[in-house]
């Protein structure tokens, strides 16, 4: 168990400018290791002087020194420029429901008028894993306003687009101002087949990067 897990833990439970009172047992069973392990390791980050530990009685508490506060920060700050280091989006593709098709070909003129290329009439669809949702990693995004239309007596929604780089092919994420996908789920449409150019199957994990 490396110190990360074990000042995390304790920070989570509040242990950053307060005491908080702990036992092995429970630190032991968040961090799936054994209550010696959990009291050598507390040993051992007082000694280095990422926390501080005191008894009253049998009972434990601790807080996390300015040391172990600055060290959580800077791990903090690396993990930041691992993932927010220009916006991306971590997916696992997933399949449709077969509809992409049908809205592309009504949507492609507009579709070529704003985001100046021609989509292939399907969508890829993408799982979200990081963030949790599109909408966190886009929520500070200014979308391209795809303008809705009546068309055979059908009214066809605005939809909001944004634009994407997939291992090198441009295209953008697009959802329906009335979207019936969970906020999980996202669709991407380009210029060619995304599935095909990318060989790219059912749970495959890929990396959107968005430009935006």
């Amino acid at each position: 168990m490396e110190k990360f897990e074990l000042l995390l833990q304790l920070a989570l439970k509040g242990a950053i400018g307060e005491r908080v009172r702990i036992t092995m047992r429970e630190l032991a069973r968040d961090l799936n290791t054994s209550p010696q392990t959990i009291l050598r390791k507390l040993e051992e980050l007082e000694r280095l002087g990422y926390l501080k530990r005191s008894m009253e009685g049998k009972k434990t508490y601790v807080e996390l020194s300015g040391e172990g506060i600055t060290y959580l920060s800077a791990v903090y700050e690396k993990l930041g420029d691992v993932f927010y280091k220009g916006k991306k989006i971590i997916g696992e593709v997933v399949s449709g429901i077969g509809e992409g098709a049908y809205y592309i070909r009504h949507y492609e003129p507009l579709i070529e008028e704003y985001l100046n290329f021609r989509a292939y009439p399907g969508t890829l669809n993408v799982k979200v894993i990081f963030p949790k949702t599109v909408f966190d990693a886009l929520c500070d995004v200014e979308p391209i306003i795809i303008p809705g239309f009546k068309k055979e007596g059908r009214t066809f929604g605005d939809v909001k687009a944004y634009r994407v780089r997939i291992d090198g092919i441009e295209g953008a994420i697009v959802i329906p101002f009335r979207t019936i996908h969970p906020p999980e789920i996202t669709e991407i449409i380009a210029p060619v087949n995304l599935r095909k150019k990318l060989n790219l199957k059912d749970g495959d994990r890929i990396r959107i990067e968005v430009l935006g």
